[in-house]
């Protein structure tokens, strides 16, 4: 576009200047007088691209890269203009803060992000921190900013910072103010070595304490050794060597509390704690390379500078806010659910065997389950009642269901996800024993998904058949009335809101498995077994060691029961809710669906005609995969992204699926033969 241009200008006989944007606002520069935050704003203006992912933004930047270098004068009044704006702003809250979670915590930041939606802080034009959302006042600034090539912006802060300007009063005024930024980040670092959290998260920290207290001093040291090189260019300054590897050292403490959080557990406020001091450390570190690095420094501000610009315009996104904090949480939730996939994922006739076994003796309890719901919406009670009545149905049910060892099919792809994410994350495509061994989880997923939902479907609805004509016949009456038995049918017809209901029902699978990886992360992380163990009430009812085993039992199982529970409480209030607000809100479940199709036969007495019937069918089908493709679209998405991983081999992947499909079909519906004769 710029050769285009150029092209044109000299066909016509002008000069580049003449009706070129860019080349006016950087012409403003060599005004004296001229205010350099306006016309660095003006200048941003020119460089922001319509849309910010065609490549316009880089071709721009390049253009005034090259303006800039062919004219010597124009270089020279736009240095001066931006050195002395650098200079003449408070840039410690800049280079502390920018990029770095605030020391406020979690609650406080989230809610002044909220509120700054409302009523946006006025910036103080004093500090470079405030000014760069003057400059920057575009909330999606960053993502055409990230479109530059980082040897452009080297090449940007070569020409600002060339070696002979280095020591006149503007930049020592910046060096003076970084150094204050060094100290200031060590002292907040080295308060770590009190922090109650982490001594709490680590069996060992007090080793590690001397290496945090140590960060200070040695601060301290090398910035009076750098202000007195400044201060008598005869002197040596301090290299920084030895604080980067007191800074190391207490970095590698904090990603030890980091695996152990793994393991056993972690809490909001620890993930911030370390979030934050790793920010700092990261920051100090990049400091010192600036200082003391005579040969890569300007490699090292122009890299430090791309990523504070683009973090600063992005502080008020809360979306950005959020995912910096997920990472720990989400990793550890998500680790949790997959050890509960593995549990879902047959391989041998035992497994097959046990996972028909449990999803059978499930069905026989969604099967009654069924039938106490559909009793308790002929109470016509309040909303607050029906909602209340229904959630302890579908959430006492789902506890007792776990509890028994028993097997919900469409609780498994939120489980099988995780694991499947794992798997991803270690695949190398060119290793075939690899590729082999993910299509062989990926057939054992399938095999065991549709054995769970036999189990559940195959019982569910012959129960809610026996069961609702054993009564009829007993009481003499319909057990369902036939208004009823009409409204079950309407609720499978795929032309009408099954589909989307069963699409609500999958993300609450999907957020059931969080919930469950989230309270087992809980208990691990304050104990839950111990702390019921030491209950003086129980311990006098069933004596210290029962109470232990009590306390293990629960914190062994506490996921599952919140995650079962608080699933049952989304499906039964949603169609509350829906009603309450007036939309066709409400749920649809394949395993309850297809006992309300066992139902609503006995509703009609067996009279259906047998389109109508293959119809239900189809809908209970359709609604069961609804059920699972959300829920596992929605977990896998989670997974990968809470393990950092962006896979991008699927063309290959889904090729060796659909190869093993072709040869061996078997393998996706039933146990191989020669596993099943083992």
């Amino acid at each position: 576009m710029t050769k285009m241009r150029e092209i044109l200008h000299w066909l016509l006989g002008k000069s580049q200047a003449v009706g070129n944007p860019l080349h006016e606002a950087l012409l403003a520069f060599r005004e004296p007088q001229a205010d350099p935050l306006e016309l660095v704003r003006r200048l941003v203006i020119q460089l922001r691209p319509r849309n910010w992912d065609d490549g316009e933004a880089a071709l721009r930047y390049a253009e005034m890269l090259d303006i800039l270098e062919n004219d010597a004068a124009l270089l020279s009044a736009f240095r001066g203009h931006v050195v002395h704006f650098l200079a003449t702003r408070r840039l410690v809250t800049f280079f502390t803060d920018s990029g770095i979670l605030p020391g406020t915590g979690f609650f406080s930041e989230w809610w002044r992000i909220l509120w700054n939606r409302v009523l946006p802080e006025a910036p103080d034009e004093r500090r470079l921190k405030d000014c760069l959302h003057v400059v920057y006042d575009r909330s999606t600034d960053w993502r055409w900013m990230e479109q530059i090539p980082p040897e452009y912006s080297q090449r940007f802060w070569a020409l600002l910072a060339p070696s002979e300007e280095l020591h006149n009063f503007d930049w020592r005024g910046i060096q003076e103010q970084m150094l204050d930024s060094v100290l200031l980040l060590a002292h907040r670092v080295s308060g770590l070595g009190v922090e109650s959290e982490l001594m709490r998260a680590s069996t060992n920290f007090d080793d590690d304490t001397p290496s945090f207290i140590a960060l200070s001093a040695e601060a301290l040291d090398f910035v009076s050794s750098m202000r007195a090189a400044l201060n008598d260019p005869s002197l040596s300054a301090d290299d920084g060597s030895q604080l980067q590897v007191i800074a190391a050292q207490c970095r590698e403490s904090l990603q030890r509390i980091r695996k152990r959080a793994m393991t056993v557990g972690t809490s909001l406020h620890l993930s911030y704690l370390l979030t934050r001091s790793e920010q700092c450390l990261l920051r100090l570190e990049e400091l010192l390379t600036i200082l003391t690095a005579r040969s890569s420094a300007i490699e090292a501000w122009a890299s430090f500078a791309r990523e504070a610009f683009v973090a600063e315009n992005r502080r008020n996104s809360l979306r950005f806010y959020m995912t910096q904090l997920s990472r720990l949480l989400a990793v550890r939730v998500t680790e949790n659910a997959a050890r509960s996939g593995e549990h879902y994922i047959c391989e041998t006739p035992s497994d097959y065997g046990h996972m028909w076994r449990s999803a059978a003796g499930a069905g026989v309890l969604i099967g009654l389950m069924a039938l106490l719901k559909i009793k308790a919406a002929t109470l016509h009670a309040p909303l607050f009642g029906e909602a209340f009545m229904f959630s302890m149905i579908y959430g006492l049910g789902f506890v007792l269901i776990y509890l028994l060892g028993m097997t919900v099919a469409t609780k498994q792809p939120a489980m099988t996800a995780q694991t499947l994410a794992g798997l991803l994350g270690d695949l190398k495509p060119r290793r075939s024993a690899d590729l082999e061994r993910l299509v062989d989880v990926v057939a054992a997923v399938c095999r065991s998904q549709l054995a769970a939902i036999a189990g559940n479907v195959m019982v569910a609805l012959p129960i809610a058949i026996a069961v609702g004509y054993g009564l009829s016949r007993l009481s003499g009456t319909q057990l369902i009335p036939l208004e009823k038995g009409a409204h079950l049918l309407a609720d499978l017809n795929l032309l009408g809101w099954a589909l989307p209901h069963a699409a609500i029902a999958g993300f609450y699978l999907f957020l059931s498995g969080l919930i469950t990886g989230y309270f087992d992360n809980q208990a691990a992380y304050a104990e839950v077994g111990l702390r019921i163990g030491r209950l003086r009430w129980l311990r006098r009812l069933f004596g210290a060691a029962r109470a232990i085993r009590v306390g293990n039992y629960i914190q062994d199982r506490l996921g599952g029961i919140m995650g079962n529970f608080l699933f049952g409480c989304m499906l039964g209030s949603t169609g509350v809710i829906g009603t309450i607000l007036g939309l066709p809100l409400d749920i649809r479940h394949i395993a309850f669906a297809s006992a309300n199709l066992g139902y609503a036969l006995t509703a009609f007495d067996f009279a259906l005609p047998l389109k109508a019937v293959l119809w239900a069918v189809l809908g209970v089908a359709a609604i069961g995969f609804v059920n699972l493709v959300v829920s596992f679209a929605l977990a896998l998405r989670t997974a990968l992204g809470a393990r950092r991983i962006q896979f991008e081999h699927w063309g290959p992947l889904l090729s060796a699926i659909w190869q093993r499909f072709r040869q061996q079909p078997r393998s996706f519906l039933l146990l191989p033969r020669q596993t099943a004769a083992e």
